[in-house]
């Protein structure tokens, strides 16, 4: 009688509270290590709200254990996950829109990165996200560079006749438009592809070149400096529906504790590129700085193909390039 009592209490809970029920453990999913800066922010926002004492917990699901890289935006959009921390240009298959948050000389450096996430053009972008009932929690920006197998680069004439690995579509466009050939590959399989010959040259993020141990095969690096080529929006997720499924002080918590870790994520994100110069430097790895012109003269040439071909793609691609061209 008394196991029949609770299943009929426990049933009516349910039936009464259903999105309160499941808002008291939400889900996070990302594909990286407990090390990485991108789990490193999910750990603060989960904390933070454990700390608020507000009835909540944030379950974080890493390195690639509830989902696939490229496959969290869609569950997330319809509600079969509550959070996630991933690049959006990942679900640039959904919404062609997101393909310009990875876009060659777009972003200058993380100042530039940071007032690019609190602009109109941010703005247009998360109009996007709504339509899909997915909102941002915590913006966050990572950087990046090029390496290279026996020479420099810094500038497009640099990589002509190279072999080269780059990181997404669009950087893909812009380096065959200085007569490089382009490798596509993971960021995973650069260090085996220099080391056999297949690759000279790459452009992947700060973490993945130290991450992976490129230093061992190159002659000369190019860090993100005072400015980068390579920039990649990677921020916190949620799905909206979720959110406004909270109650006040929950929704508080979580708001209160995204603020704090997008501070950080900023800050550390700065450290990575520092970190990354060190650690080829030290491994005998010459260091060569992009200035202002080689940046002129990459930007030139993406406007020529990636951001071109963008327009095309994208119906509304203008206004939205326009917005992001509009940030100093």
């Amino acid at each position: 009688m008394k196991s029949m009592l609770k299943t009929a209490v426990a049933a009516m809970a349910l039936a009464s509270a259903g999105t309160l029920v499941n808002a008291e453990e939400l889900r996070l999913s990302h594909q990286w290590s407990n090390k990485d800066i991108r789990h490193q922010v999910a750990q603060m926002v989960a904390d933070g709200v454990a700390a608020a004492d507000v009835d909540l917990e944030i379950k974080i699901f890493g390195s690639k254990s509830l989902f696939k890289p490229r496959e969290q935006y869609k569950p997330l959009s319809r509600g079969q996950l509550d959070m996630t921390v991933l690049p959006l240009s990942y679900a640039g298959g959904q919404q062609p829109a997101y393909n310009l948050t990875l876009m060659p000389g777009l972003v200058k450096n993380h100042d530039h990165a940071a007032r690019l996430a609190d602009s109109p053009f941010m703005d247009a972008l998360e109009a996007k996200m709504a339509d899909d009932d997915v909102m941002v929690l915590v913006h966050g920006y990572l950087a990046g560079g090029f390496a290279g197998k026996d020479k420099c680069i810094t500038n497009p004439a640099d990589v002509a006749g190279l072999q080269t690995r780059a990181a997404g579509k669009s950087f893909e466009q812009m380096l065959a438009g200085a007569d490089a050939s382009i490798a596509s590959m993971a960021s995973s399989e650069i260090y085996n592809a220099m080391q056999t010959g297949v690759l000279q040259a790459a452009n992947t993020s700060s973490s993945s070149f130290v991450s992976y141990r490129i230093y061992e095969q190159v002659s000369c690096y190019t860090p993100a400096g005072d400015v980068a080529l390579w920039f990649m929006y990677q921020p916190l997720l949620m799905n909206k529906s979720t959110f406004e499924g909270l109650n006040e002080d929950q929704q508080a918590a979580l708001l209160a504790a995204s603020e704090k870790a997008q501070a950080f994520y900023l800050e550390e994100a700065k450290k990575q590129d520092a970190n990354s110069t060190k650690v080829f430097k030290d491994a005998g790895v010459e260091i060569a700085t992009m200035s202002p012109e080689d940046f002129e003269a990459w930007r030139a040439l993406a406007q020529e193909t990636s951001y071109k071909a963008f327009v095309a793609e994208v119906p509304d691609g203008q206004d939205l390039l326009d917005k992001a061209l509009a940030v100093e």
